[in-house]
């Protein structure tokens, strides 16, 4: 019994250990990055571009196909708010059919008014239902705490009738594996199956946010600090570790009944120092699970 009980131990740790492996990146499409990201990021890590309504859809988009000509798998944020209408949705389409990217992640946006006729990810959804692309998977966001100008009751039912046009869910920032644990309960307890990214920052310093916050606009910067303010006073106080972090989210991943697919790292553009983190926990995750097989082959020897 003891062998069987360490073997399975065995088998989790290997997965947390391949989630590292297949990892996403999310960058902002800010000047300078695209040169980082070929200078520090393997071409097997997919990226996340974000789209955000001061650097506007055209910006992620030109950032996307900067990153795919590098030999890159990019995966464009769609802001819905920042769609006029079908006809600016097909043309984004058909940009996407040329640079032959078959991922996107739709989200309402942060844009306090929508340019045109979409006011959510929703909407835009069953647009895109009606037209002709080459996309074959879509991504939605998920909230493990409370969105800061939604209700959580709201956020559910808009995940509920993005579902069934979806193929997967990637978490925002939760700083607390027990309440990411618990939201996922919850989500799959209303009978939503969709594979799950679970979203965690990488390796940040408060230098590096603020120069961010004051790239990406004063309202966008404000409702990213009241979205996420537990983790930044973390950050800023000194007291973050993201290591600690995935030492906590671990039984959560590894619980095969939550369908966690992958992690979703909040790079922040720290592209260099994140990288080296991944590379690092990969290394220590590795040695754990090679000395977890050793107890296990010694202990079969032992019994017999």
């Amino acid at each position: 019994m003891i062998g069987r009980s360490v073997a399975v131990k065995r088998s989790k740790g290997e997965r947390v250990s391949a989630l590292f492996s297949t990892a996403r990146y999310e960058v902002i499409p800010l000047a300078g990055v695209e040169e980082d990201v070929v200078s520090h990021v393997p071409k097997d890590i997919k990226l996340t571009v974000t789209s955000s309504p001061k650097l506007g859809v055209n910006r992620t988009l030109e950032f996307c196909e900067g990153l795919s000509e590098a030999g890159y798998s990019v995966v464009p944020h769609l802001a819905a708010r920042l769609v006029a209408d079908e006809v600016h949705l097909a043309e984004i389409l058909f940009r996407l059919r040329e640079m032959d990217v078959k991922e996107l992640f739709v989200i309402a946006g942060d844009a306090e008014e929508p340019v045109g006729k979409f006011d959510g990810a929703g909407p835009l959804l069953r647009a895109m239902g009606n037209l002709d692309h080459t996309v074959e998977k879509i991504g939605i966001s998920g909230y493990p705490e409370s969105h800061p100008v939604i209700s959580d009751e709201a956020t559910i039912r808009a995940m509920e009738e993005k579902a069934p046009s979806a193929t997967h869910i990637i978490s925002q920032i939760c700083f607390d594996a027990k309440v990411t644990g618990t939201w996922i309960e919850a989500m799959r307890s209303r009978g939503i199956e969709l594979p799950l990214y679970i979203g965690v920052p990488g390796v940040v310093g408060k230098q590096k946010l603020m120069r961010i916050s004051s790239k990406i606009g004063l309202g966008e910067s404000a409702r990213f600090l009241r979205k996420n303010r537990g983790w930044l006073l973390k950050i800023f106080s000194g007291g973050y570790s993201p290591n600690r972090l995935i030492e906590n989210l671990a039984p959560t991943i590894e619980d095969p009944k939550n369908g966690v697919a992958g992690l979703h790292i909040y790079t922040f553009n720290e592209l260099a120092k994140t990288e080296k983190w991944r590379r690092e926990t990969l290394e220590r995750l590795g040695e754990k699970n090679e000395a977890e097989r050793m107890h296990v082959s010694s202990g079969k020897t032992n019994n017999q």
